[in-house]
């Protein structure tokens, strides 16, 4: 069982474990990963494992926070991550969040995003928390503005890389 970090109405989202080597190759192999976040190279469960080792458990250990296996309390079934990401290219703390495609459209995003929006605010202090997101992503810009994320600007994480829209979401107290 995965040590939970935040628990929703309907969602568990705790730390990856290597045991959930098989669901992390699947989704970062998933079509919408691959064309809206990248190819990370994950192609066996020992890839899957050393990607959750240097990756979001390293992120953990560094900062307290990373990506966190979300799942349906229901069933305890993993249908994706997210959570906070400290990027070397941004300033500012981002929110990440990926979902298997039958997850989708039934509020889990939103629901695991705003959980993890209020978890940056009340347990890491912090005011401002950003997103970057492709530029044809619609569903994930949606989803944003519904939390209270504005568009700031376009953003670059490296120079030869695509343009990225990135948003920014700031407690008003």
């Amino acid at each position: 069982m995965n040590p939970r970090v935040l628990e929703t109405a309907r969602l568990a989202l705790g730390h990856l474990e290597p045991s959930d080597a098989e669901f992390i190759l699947r989704l970062v192999n998933e079509p919408s990963w691959l064309q809206f976040i990248g190819d990370k190279g994950v192609r066996s469960l020992d890839d899957a494992r050393a990607y959750i080792a240097n990756g979001p458990a390293a992120m953990i250990a560094r900062h307290g926070f990373g990506l966190y296996l979300t799942s349906t309390k229901a069933d305890g079934v993993p249908i994706g991550l997210c959570g906070l990401i400290k990027r070397d290219a941004l300033d500012d703390v981002d929110i990440g969040f990926a979902f298997v495609p039958e997850s989708w459209g039934k509020g889990y995003a939103r629901e695991a995003a705003a959980a993890t929006l209020e978890h940056a605010q009340r347990d890491f202090g912090l005011r401002r928390v950003v997103a970057i997101t492709s530029q044809d992503n619609a569903r994930s810009k949606h989803l944003l503005e519904s939390i209270g994320f504005r568009f700031e600007r376009m953003v670059k994480l490296a120079p030869e890389a695509s343009e990225l829209c990135l948003f920014a979401w700031e407690t008003r107290a």
